[in-house]
């Protein structure tokens, strides 16, 4: 091999020649990442290791018809809520505030965060534990979740655009999956999540995550949010363009950008981990979604009036309804609930279906999703952000 093309000891091969030096990476010392402020506290040392399996069990929870709004309209098939324990809500919903103040988050709306509750529609949701600070785990994730929806995708007033939402969402990936260091371009991307406090807020809440799950659960946890991201830049270019979707569009879409996202902190809220072959179980996956579609069609019900007051209304299965079928809000409602009725019968039936599997972890993870569904109702109808 002639003398000129042997590659110096240390360094790697790359192009060289006129032109090539913008194509190098300049060189820098590694970034040195803030020190990350997770809102963690010890668990409570009273806490009964057993009391989960005395308490809930896994026997499946039953069903019922619920009333739901102004109770005047066709009732939800819901199941039954496992615990309401307001004073734990109201720990939760403190410790949570506290954090979102830490992190820099609602500035200057922290009191209308305060009266939102996410801590209790956590406590709610997430009923296999007592631990405030496991139950924070998940409002955290939400929260964190929820305010990305707020200012990058669907609250115009609070600077919402259609077209920075890809843009922003792709930090957001970054923020909850660190990608590996790149030398001056990493410190320009950590100083642009340091100065916006969403990003700031979905780092510090996936670091608080990591402190009780196992690598493959944070993981899960950041491609199902990536996951749904794909639907938010379908939602951004239809208001963009102000088209809105035919109902089955809009359904595709949404069944990835459900409460499936949250619900799959079941486990690590549990402290248990459902193992990666059953949670990619073709009828496990199945189920779940079933769930997830059904809570955010009852998040759609509560939302469509705001929605629909909004300078760039959202996708909306009640809205949409309305215009494709040209009945009213009162019939659209009516068909929106025969809908997530379905959703939940058939988890319902993907429940039994499943129940033959040989998996504590499974049926805790099933019943959990349950919990899910009941939780999410109650807080709807309780929480100040639809009233």
């Amino acid at each position: 091999m002639p003398e000129s093309s042997e590659i110096p000891s240390g360094r790697l091969p790359g192009p060289t020649g006129l032109g090539t030096s913008a194509l190098r990476v300049p060189a820098a010392d590694p970034p040195e990442l803030p020190a990350i402020v997770d809102g963690h506290q010890p668990p409570s040392p009273s806490l009964d290791p057993t009391l989960v399996v005395r308490r809930y069990g896994l026997t499946p929870l039953p069903y019922r018809e619920r009333e739901w709004g102004d109770g005047s309209h066709p009732p939800l098939y819901v199941p039954e809520t496992v615990r309401v324990n307001d004073a734990l809500g109201e720990e939760v919903n403190r410790r949570l505030v506290a954090w979102a103040e830490s992190v820099g988050l609602h500035e200057g709306r922290i009191e209308t965060f305060r009266d939102t509750g996410f801590g209790r529609l956590a406590t709610l949701a997430h009923a296999d534990t007592d631990e405030p600070d496991l139950i924070l785990i998940a409002a955290q994730m939400n929260a964190a979740w929820w305010a990305a929806d707020d200012y990058y995708a669907d609250e115009t007033d609070l600077g919402a655009t259609p077209t920075e939402l890809p843009p922003r969402l792709a930090l957001v990936t970054s923020a909850m999956d660190p990608p590996p260091p790149a030398g001056a371009y990493t410190v320009q991307l950590e100083e642009a999540i340091a100065a916006d406090p969403v990003l700031r807020a979905l780092r510090s809440a996936t670091a608080h995550l990591s402190r009780h799950a196992t690598p493959s659960q944070v993981m899960r946890a950041c491609n199902i949010t990536s996951q749904m991201f794909v639907s938010w830049t379908a939602y951004a270019a239809w208001r963009y363009f102000e088209a809105p979707p035919p109902v089955w569009r809009y359904l595709a879409a949404r069944q990835h950008d459900s409460f499936y996202t949250s619900m799959v902190l079941i486990d690590v809220v549990g402290e248990y981990a459902l193992p990666a072959d059953l949670f990619a179980d073709r009828r496990f996956h199945t189920a779940l979604m079933q769930a997830g579609t059904a809570s955010v069609i009852v998040n759609d019900l509560y939302s469509a009036e705001k929605e629909a007051a909004d300078e760039l209304p959202d996708s909306n299965v009640v809205l949409l309804i309305a215009a494709e079928e040209k009945c009213s809000i009162r019939e659209a409602t009516e068909r929106a609930v025969a809908l997530h009725n379905d959703f939940v019968r058939g988890f319902e039936a993907s429940q039994k279906s499943l129940a033959a599997v040989p998996s504590t972890e499974l049926q805790r993870f099933l019943r959990g999703a349950q919990a899910w569904m009941a939780g999410c109702l109650e807080w709807h109808g309780s929480s100040d952000r639809y009233r």
